[in-house]
This record gives C-alpha cells, structure tokens and sequence, in this order.
C-alpha cells in the first residue's frame, strides 16, 4: 500500500538500488510506502558495473553513463563493501576471494533485489530531461524522455532522490601541444581493455585509483612500459620492472612527452585518468550540487539532504572508501525522513551540522584519517536507522590493511584474504593469481576446474603468457586475517 506521496529516483545503480530496498524492506515490514519511479538511462540496473563496449555516446546518441571496462577487478576488499542484510555467503552459497571481478559483483548487487518486485518501479531506457520546484505546493515536476520510443512524460513528485552518481562526466585537462599526438589516447571514462597495448609505451595521467589500476591493467596485458604522471605527489608503490613514475606533463611533441622534470619519453598511448566533475544536466542550479570531489561534500546535511530544499537528496556523492553498505546507511536515512520516521532538524540546525562536519574535514590530512572519518559519517547515519548496525571499527581495520598490502606488493594485494565483517568467514584464495588471469567472467571465476574454461584453451592456442607467470605473489594470509579483525 502507498501512503500518497511519490518519491522519484534518478538512477538504478547501486546508490538507487540501495533506496529502492529501503523502502521495500519497510513495506515488508507492514509499512505503507510512497509511489515510487526510478529512472534509469541504462538498460539495466547496475550503474558503472554495467558493461558497455561502446564510448561517447550510446546507441541512442546519449552519452555513455558507465566507466566500466574489461577486466576491472575490485581494487578493494570485498569485504568492506558488503551488505549488513545480504552477505556475499547467503549470495554465492561459499566462500570467495576479497576481489572479485565486476561479473562477480554485479551478479551480488542485483542479487540482492531478485527475489523482490522493485524492477517493477523502475522505468528503464528513460532520461530525466529537467526538473522545476513549485515552492508554494511543494511539489518537483520531472520531465522524463522514453530513449526508444522518444515519448516524453511530465509528473509531479513530493521528493527527488539523485541517485546517479558522480563518475560518468569526465574531467578532461588541456596539456600544450597534444593536439600532435599520433598514438590513442582517451580519457578513463572511455577506456574499455589494455589488451591493444601489448608491446607499447602506455602514459596513464594521474595520481590516484584509476591510473593505479589502469596502468596495472596494461602492465598485466603486455604493455613494453607504463608511466604515470602526477600534479602533486606519487602514487609512490614498489612498481614492477617496467612501471615509473614521473611528474607533471610540461609539453607533448608528437609521441614525445616531455615532463616537468626535463626528461623526456617515446608513448603510444595515453590514458586521462584526471577525474570527475559533478554534473546533473536534469537540475536547475539551486537543486545541483556542484563541488570538488571530497568526502564531504558542502550543503548537504548528513551528507545527503540538500540544505536549500530539504525535499531534496542525493546518495553517493561523496569521495568513497566505504561504498555499497554506505549508500544503504544513506538509503534508509533518506527513507526515514520521507516517511516522517526520523525527524528534520531546523534549517539553523542543519546548517551548524554541516559546518560542524565541514570543520572536521577541512583538518584530514591523510588517507587513514579520511577512512576513520568516513566510518564516523556512517556510523552516524546509522544510529538514525534500523539498519542492521555492523562493527565499523573493523570494516577500518580491513581498509588499513589492505593499504599496507598494496604498499608491500601492488600487484599481488588482490591475492590475499580477509574475513567478513558480517559472517566471520575467511575469504576463500582464488585459484589463480590476479596477475596471471585474465578472464573476469564468473563462470571462470567460479569454476572448481579452471584448467577447462575458455580462457586456459586460448591462452594456449595464442601462445600468450601472463606477465605473473613464474612469479611467487606475496600472500600472508594468516597475518591478513588477523589484521581483518578475526
């Protein structure tokens, strides 16, 4: 039963898909819930964890929301990620490695509402094109396109959810003289396979995840060289023999860039792993966030409720260590208050808060600190909820560690284990090396008999040898399950 109000979510990613079980989770609970619309672009729900071969934009001229590419694995424990109310063991039945691939979590993610109606109040393949607020009736009007039938609609909502993330818009840099680059070069958002890079010089441009992992992934699949270019600082890992670090970019000449430090090198390929901008092109600017990327985000409070129009939210927009169980602490606040569950402090109130919270941020000074400080946030949300509440302190400790991991070995950090936070069990060892695999589908990944799936038949048909082959990875998995918390 509806309660009579509507509620409109924009977006079916893991953020959307997280409110979307919050309020079914209520309506199980007996609790008479609002009329709900999703829209979501895509064909499928998902988000990044969609994958698509295609860039720039899609079959029906829109542009391309996910970022996703072949072969992505999780660069971090699946274990700081995981549900409070549906574990990865309820899911696979077994235990399985602390990095999957996207194929294994995106069959975890959409797992979760399979055996739920919630597909039904998401209208797929359908756009926002704008949104207005009637401040006299408290009302948003939303106007939406159908992309393959091009029929557009106008509906009035109570409330707006943004649920659609703040990694589709590219932040592309200008750098003097590249416009005479002869080789590939595209930004991480268009970057689908470092397979075409066997045997070339791969310049990825950044500092953070995307270049670490995608200057991993040309390492992994062959590339002669792989340099990375900072602004500020290095990424400053135990590279492998083949993979540098140099400063900024001064100039580019044809397949020569030149660096701050005045050397110089040959590249066939760059990668723009510069970041994201925030971008809502369906909000009018006194609804649309618009900030640096960081894990507190100013003028929302609780991270989520815009300050301006309380009527208002947005999930995951936010810099993320915690991910997937933070959209859900997010959710169920958000549900909440719609609701009238949990109770809408003052706008004065709202105001202090933020600050508060902004003043605590502006001092972080290190990565360890923005974790704890992200567990701090969602521990605070969920003393709001009933969200099944779960030990944080412990999801921080699995973060640390697996900083000290990729420190000790970058590229064998996916090897190890860790223990759920939820269930207690230890992560089970893929049976093969992150650096010698090269299929991410979960039929290999799940396979007792590895040696019989595709991948093995064509490595050995093309003669291919997986850059990890002969090395002995770095695995302590006695001293990585206890540092877990175990």
């Amino acid at each position: 039963m509806t309660n009579g109000k509507r509620v409109a979510i924009v977006g079916a990613g893991p953020s959307g898909m997280a409110q979307l079980r919050a309020f079914e989770t209520a309506a199980r609970a007996g609790v008479d819930i609002p009329e709900i619309v999703c829209f979501e672009k895509q064909a499928d729900w998902g988000g990044q964890w969609n994958f698509t071969w295609r860039t720039g934009l899609d079959e029906y001229g829109e542009p391309v929301h996910t970022s996703m590419y072949r072969n992505l694995w999780s660069n971090g424990p699946k274990e700081a990620l995981e549900f409070a109310d549906y574990t990865f063991d309820e899911h696979f039945g077994r235990a399985i490695s602390s990095y999957p691939p996207r194929t294994v979590l995106w069959d975890y993610i959409a797992g979760r509402l399979k055996k739920t109606n919630v597909r039904d109040f998401i209208r797929f393949q359908t756009v926002v094109r704008w949104t207005e607020y009637d401040a006299e009736r408290e009302v948003f009007t939303l106007t939406a396109e159908n992309l393959p039938t091009g029929e557009t609609t106008t509906e009035e909502f109570d409330h707006v959810v943004v649920a659609s993330g703040h990694f589709s818009f590219p932040h592309v840099p200008q750098f003097p003289g590249i416009e005479t680059f002869p080789g590939y070069i595209a930004h991480a958002h268009d970057f689908r396979g470092a397979e075409a890079f066997k045997g070339q010089d791969v310049l990825v441009v950044g500092s953070s995840y995307s270049a670490e992992d995608i200057g991993s992934q040309a390492f992994k699949m062959g590339a002669r060289s792989v340099t990375a270019s900072y602004r500020s600082a290095p990424m400053g890992h135990d590279w492998p023999e083949g993979f540098e670090e140099r400063p900024a970019i001064r100039r580019i000449e044809g397949n020569r860039v030149h660096f701050a430090d005045d050397s110089s090198k040959h590249i066939d390929a760059i990668i723009l792993c510069t970041g994201y901008l925030h971008k809502y092109p369906f909000l009018p600017d006194e609804l649309a966030l618009a900030s640096p990327n960081n894990v507190y985000p100013d003028g929302l409070y609780r991270g989520v409720v815009w300050q301006d129009n309380p009527r208002l939210a947005y999930l995951g927009a936010q810099d993320q260590w915690f991910t997937f169980n933070m959209f859900d602490a997010q959710a169920w606040y958000v549900r909440d208050l719609i609701l009238g569950r949990a109770e809408l402090p003052s706008e004065a109130e709202r105001s202090a808060s933020i600050a508060e919270w902004r003043e605590r941020f502006e001092k972080l000074s290190s990565a360890d600190e923005e974790i704890r400080f992200q567990a701090d946030y969602v521990r605070d949300l969920l003393r709001q909820t009933d969200y099944p509440e779960f030990d944080l302190d412990r999801v921080v400790e699995i973060f640390l560690a697996w900083m000290r991991d990729k420190k000790a070995d970058i590229m064998g950090y996916r090897d190890r284990v860790y223990r759920s936070v939820m269930t207690g069990t230890l992560a089970a060892e893929h049976h093969t090396p992150w650096l010698e695999e090269l299929d991410d589908s979960i039929e290999r990944y799940l396979a007792e008999d590895p040696a019989k799936t595709p991948q093995n038949a064509e490595l050995k048909r093309s003669g291919v040898t997986p850059r990890g082959r002969g090395r002995t990875p770095l695995r302590v998995r006695g001293t990585a399950a206890l540092t877990a918390g175990s």
